[in-house]
């Protein structure tokens, strides 16, 4: 039963989840999601494994670098939100014609934005860096590599907001397919356009980018291939092909709160990169390297917590409030045993897994305190994950807006400033703001959601 019911996510055989046992559907949802996620945090991991090699310079360029590009995934992951609220909700009410012509307005806002975003990215990246408190050598070496990054994120952006919607409507597989797509192509590029093979030279860094839009723009080519050719009930269709305003505004309204979260975690991100890049490359570095380890097990249990997601969307859209909240607890159980038991490992191993990306001993020491003690709150943040998810699911996406303000605006960064400059911790003191910061952000979530007014929210 269990291996059957594996095989049928992973070939993405269609089911209605407001009808299986909870248990079932969470498994059905999460595997292809946490296999997606695991693919995305792979390629994290091998990225940062071939750039480690350039040198100091290049492992900064690229921490910097994703420090403003997450900006273009704060708006990825809004629009992919409203994606999954949306198309959710009109599978749960058996809607699905109404899915696809809303599907085509979200790669309509999502293209427009990534269009702007590109050109702005490739005209200032020199004064990005910079700005960002790159050395002169980091910059002069690195801004065609940030160039090509933020001319290629229409292909973040789309792989991001597409993936939300086949998400929602319970097509979790091509979601995963389209990320294994596109970071095994990144995978199987990266040391090819690097360092090159025979006489191809390679590109050096800048082949990292190359490696990495390429893959991400062919996986967006499979994405597009189903939505408007596909066999499931999420399609686009050419009665489809028409500008609906109030579908728009919609998609906006929803993505507002969406892009706010991310956002506002980017802008403390970027904060906390940059009081990084204060203390030299080699703490920048170790920095980006945790980071790039962690995110290794954040996101599959992301993945795990979209979920939820679904869930809440389309048994809401079902009628079935109480179905959709005992899915978000079922879930939870499950993230917190899974983040429980990566906790031990990264603090028994913290040494030996940032000496695998570097040998520098400065590099080496900051990655593996930072992992030893931001998996301190690692509990929490499945916790935190997971309602967060369930508030997006049900198109809330403000609420956890207004907790990353209060949390990580007027908490994380002070915290992380005051222990790091006034009372002379360095970068720990930025590891230790994090790792608090988050664990009171999941419970903050967990009090407002207990109240239910999620429930209440129309879309």
């Amino acid at each position: 039963m269990t291996w059957q019911l594996i095989k049928d996510a992973i070939r993405g055989k269609e089911q209605d989840f407001t009808q299986l046992s909870l248990k079932t559907a969470i498994v059905v949802l999460a595997i292809p999601m946490i296999l997606e996620m695991m693919m995305e945090s792979l390629f994290a991991v091998v990225d940062i494994f071939f750039v480690a090699k350039l040198g100091e310079d290049a492992i900064a360029t690229v921490g910097l670098t994703e420090s403003v590009i997450v900006l273009v995934y704060a708006i990825g992951f809004g629009i992919s939100m409203a994606a999954t609220a949306l198309i959710s909700r009109r599978f749960g009410e058996k809607r699905y014609r109404d899915a696809g012509a809303a599907a085509f307005q979200l790669l309509l806002v999502g293209g427009a934005i990534s269009v702007v975003l590109g050109v702005f990215g490739w005209i200032f990246a020199a004064d990005i860096l910079s700005l960002m408190g790159a050395e002169d050598s980091v910059v002069k070496s690195g801004v065609m590599y940030s160039r090509i990054i933020f001319a290629g994120n229409t292909a973040i952006m789309l792989l991001f907001l597409i993936n939300g919607a086949f998400r929602g409507a319970g097509q979790a597989h091509h979601a995963m397919r389209s990320l294994w797509i596109a970071n095994g192509l990144n995978i199987i590029l990266d040391p090819l356009l690097i360092f090159g093979l025979g006489s191809f030279a390679g590109f050096g860094l800048e082949g990292a980018a190359m490696a990495t839009t390429l893959g991400r723009g062919i996986g967006v080519v499979y994405q597009l291939f189903h939505l408007f050719g596909g066999k499931n009930k999420l399609k686009i269709t050419k009665q489809d092909l028409v500008i609906k305003w109030k579908t728009i505004r919609k998609i906006m309204n929803i993505a507002a709160g969406g892009m706010g979260q991310f956002l506002i975690d980017s802008v403390s991100w970027i904060a906390l990169t940059r009081m990084n890049a204060e203390f030299g490359s080699a703490s920048l570095a170790g920095y980006t390297i945790a980071f790039r380890i962690l995110i290794f097990t954040i996101l599959p249990a992301w993945g795990l917590s979209g979920a939820a997601a679904t869930l809440v969307g389309q048994n809401l859209g079902a009628k079935e409030p109480l179905r959709a909240e005992q899915s978000v607890w079922l879930t939870v159980r499950y993230a917190v045993v899974f983040m429980a038991s990566v906790t031990g490992i990264y603090l028994l191993f913290a040494d030996q897994l940032a000496g695998f990306f570097t040998d520098i001993p400065e590099v080496r020491e900051v990655a593996a305190q930072g992992l030893q003690v931001i998996v301190l709150g690692y509990v929490f943040f499945a916790v935190g994950m997971v309602l967060t998810q369930a508030f997006n699911g049900a198109g809330d996406t403000k609420t956890p807006a207004w907790i990353n303000i209060g949390v990580l605006w007027f908490l994380e960064i002070p915290l992380a400033y005051i222990l790091a400059f006034p009372v002379g911790m360095g970068h720990l003191g930025i590891f230790i703001s994090i790792s608090f910061s988050h664990s009171l952000h999941a419970v903050v979530a967990y009090l407002i959601f207990r109240k239910g007014k999620w429930k209440l929210i129309q879309v």
